[in-house]
């Protein structure tokens, strides 16, 4: 079992720490995001899951061709996880070297069974083939449920943590650890990397940090190795104790002696 929440916390810090997608090519377009009239770029937009969001795009083709773009899609991505993602199909063609602005209204209601808190979300545009050939960041408070998909995925990490926290403790409590330090400290990392990953998702839920790559991976790495630094300093295991004498299933007798003396013996 211990096998079992360690190989699944380490694929969980492997995505956050090689979960990025490589680097794309350069985009044959130039995008501006503007959310209910209020350009996105540098700024934190709240989005309301009962209110429809005004998206507006501004396309700027820099290519020499003309440019077909087929759908917009927005996304919301915490850990390498996606927990939110819109589509609205909008054909339309950009001439070279030309701008176009096109404005689209998404219903975002569902969103409040999905995320909560602060999430990193990217506007793409894609064309016919679905590549993504513009982008634009930025970061949404998203006004939903706790008991939505993400919240409800912090709140397992939470409990899983807990979980390995408390059987680590135990064993070092019965002195059931490894006499080797290093494989003590093996057994606390999964419980450090689990606290790096709430550490993460709470401050994003509580609308304090967002999950970006360059917050929550050191988060994780220096959570990671304080486990790892506690478990080394453990201290090493007592030996069981020896197993009592004369117990019920003793198979000897009991016996009294003691020495006589010699003169007794001759004239006794």
């Amino acid at each position: 079992m211990r096998r079992v929440i360690a190989a699944g916390v380490a694929l969980g810090v492997a995505a956050v720490l090689f979960g990025g997608s490589p680097a794309a090519a350069a985009e044959p377009l130039k995008i501006t995001i503007a959310f209910d009239g209020k350009d996105i770029t540098g700024n934190t937009v709240t989005v309301e899951p009962s209110k429809p969001v005004e998206l507006t795009v501004t396309a700027t083709n820099q290519s020499d061709a003309v440019v077909r773009v087929r759908s917009v899609r927005m996304s919301g991505v915490a850990l390498a996880l996606t927990f939110f993602s819109y589509d609205t199909v909008v054909p339309y063609d950009i001439p070279a070297r030309q701008t176009v602005t096109r404005t689209l209204v998404l219903d975002l209601a569902e969103l409040e069974g999905q995320a909560i808190g602060l999430l990193p979300t990217t506007v793409e545009v894609l064309d016919t083939q679905r590549e993504v050939i513009g982008s634009s960041k930025t970061v949404t408070d998203v006004r939903g449920s706790l008991w939505s998909v993400y919240g409800v995925f912090g709140l397992a990490l939470l409990v899983l943590t807990a979980f390995i926290w408390t059987t680590a403790l135990i064993a070092l409590a019965r002195h059931k650890l490894s006499p080797n330090r290093w494989n003590r400290a093996l057994r606390f990392l999964p419980a450090g990397i689990g606290t790096g990953l709430v550490a993460v998702v709470s401050l994003s839920v509580l609308r304090l940090v967002p999950p970006e790559p360059t917050v929550e991976i050191p988060i994780v790495i220096a959570a990671a190795a304080i486990g790892l630094v506690l478990g080394y300093l453990t201290p090493h295991p007592l030996p069981p104790p020896p197993p009592p004498l004369g117990g019920p299933d003793d198979p000897t007798i009991g016996m009294t002696t003691r020495r006589m003396d010699s003169t007794t013996e001759a004239y006794g």
